[in-house]
């Protein structure tokens, strides 16, 4: 009996130990390689063999660095969290230390992939992130992303973003402004449910400021422009962004613009429905 329940235990260990399938809602769906599927299936192979050789030594693999100087796509790297600050009541921004004088390498409109054992069937990983605090380690993996600004490549970007969507429009709009040679205009529409919830209002104050960038703002569940500041009044449309609205800003571009789209699938598709319908064709924007 011992013996039985000797296996019995160490068959129970083994089972904890194994690789936990992704779900289909972790795939990012933008062509990644390797994909979160591929690296599950790496892992649950080397659980595999780990386990019918009783070794548990070959399930250490390159992830189990603590500081890493530089990312790759292939394996996730441990970043530690040195702040964090809540945004808005669904929004926060975190910094990860870097290790001595590294560099992430990124460029901007580029992203990461964050790894975690559970993803909950409300709110994906949002309980995770809410969990963080300065201290916490994290891995990432990447970096990733089709779409490489280059300095004047464009005469105008026309981003439309939505939700945490405006994420990868940041970086883009600060390597413009921080760049006194390009001379690109830019076009920013970024959507929110409340006014409340927009997300670094500070920041997006400053850009527009400069002569080259324009910020307007859509609200889907606002519908009095009286209870706006008034810096913001004659920036701010109420509902949806739809057809109507992205045709007036294609056609109000200074230059022929370039389309930077990011928010979800649905706002997603739609705004690529509305692009094609307002004129432009499709190596005349992007999806992020």
């Amino acid at each position: 009996m011992m013996d039985e329940r000797e296996e019995d235990d160490d068959e129970e260990a083994w089972l904890q130990l194994r690789p936990v399938e992704p779900l289909p809602s972790q795939c990012c769906g933008s062509g990644c390689s390797p994909c979160v599927f591929d690296l599950y299936n790496q892992d649950l192979a080397r659980w595999e063999a780990a386990r019918a050789r009783k070794d548990r030594s070959l399930l250490r693999g390159k992830e189990s660095q603590s500081c890493p100087s530089e990312l790759s796509p292939e394996t996730f790297l441990a970043f530690r969290i040195s702040a964090m600050e809540k945004l808005t009541e669904d929004t926060y921004r975190v910094q990860f230390a870097l290790p001595g004088n590294s560099q992430l390498g990124l460029w901007p409109g580029q992203h990461l992939i964050l790894r975690y054992t559970q993803c909950y069937q409300t709110g994906l990983m949002s309980r995770y992130v809410e969990s963080w605090r300065a201290g916490v380690t994290a891995f990432w993996r990447g970096p990733f992303g089709g779409f490489f600004y280059k300095p004047n490549q464009h005469g105008e970007l026309l981003m439309l973003a939505a939700g945490t969507g405006l994420a990868p429009m940041v970086p883009i709009l600060h390597s413009i402004t921080d760049n006194a040679d390009d001379e690109t205009f830019v076009t920013l529409v970024s959507c929110f449910k409340t006014f409340e919830g927009i997300y670094l209002k500070t920041f997006l104050e400053e850009q527009a400021r400069f002569w080259n960038i324009r910020t307007f703002f859509v609200l889907s569940q606002e519908s009095s422009p009286e209870q706006l500041p008034w810096s913001y009044r004659e920036k701010t449309r109420f509902g949806r962004l739809a057809q109507d609205l992205v045709e007036e800003l294609v056609g109000s571009c200074r230059r022929k613009p370039f389309a930077l789209v990011c928010g979800s699938a649905e706002f997603t598709k739609d705004m690529a429905r509305c692009l094609l319908r307002a004129g432009l064709d499709e190596d005349s924007y992007f999806l992020f």
